[in-house]
């Protein structure tokens, strides 16, 4: 806890300059608002640990503006607000895990696999004879989101999107 608000420390490293008492500098990540800051702690300084728990959970359905979660060992349902996921619910999918950090029991952030498999809902044709070059079309996916993919990709496939940068990795 950093005045008030949970953090998440990215990365840390010691440092002693000179003569001078050492100092730990850290870059922190604030949890309600996704906003990183470098930190140096004295060794006089007190630090409060936040209990935090980890769990995986399915995607159900949307509700409103929650999104609501089942556990697969108790069947509970979990609602989690939208300003807790923000943009990552493009990523959402029915049936998919996803890993939830909890904070003192509350949600604070789900965390989006690597790669997520989507529906192609609308794709034109590739020319014949422009397969020569890695030639790409944009393609329409069922979240929604436009990519650009190979020529061979069709209407109905299912494709393997990278959540990092939407961008086409393989047919699944």
């Amino acid at each position: 806890m950093l005045n008030g608000k949970p953090h998440v420390v990215m990365s840390v490293m010691h440092r002693t300059p000179g003569r001078r008492l050492g100092f730990v500098q850290t870059v922190a990540r604030n949890l309600e608002n996704n906003m990183s800051t470098a930190i140096k702690f004295k060794s006089t300084d007190n630090v409060d640990f936040c209990q935090t728990t980890m769990c995986n959970l399915e995607f159900s359905y949307i509700d409103g503006s929650d999104y609501h979660f089942i556990n697969p060992t108790t069947f509970d349902d979990v609602a989690i607000p939208a300003s807790v996921i923000g943009d990552d619910a493009r990523w959402l999918v029915e049936g998919v895990q996803y890993t939830v950090l909890n904070v003192d029991g509350q949600p604070v952030s789900v965390q989006m696999p690597l790669s997520i498999d989507l529906k192609v809902v609308e794709a034109s044709d590739g020319l014949k004879g422009d397969s020569a070059t890695s030639a790409t079309k944009p393609v329409k996916l069922e979240n929604g989101l436009v990519v650009n993919v190979p020529l061979f990709i069709k209407k109905a496939d299912v494709v393997k999107i990278r959540t990092e940068d939407a961008s086409y990795v393989s047919r699944a």
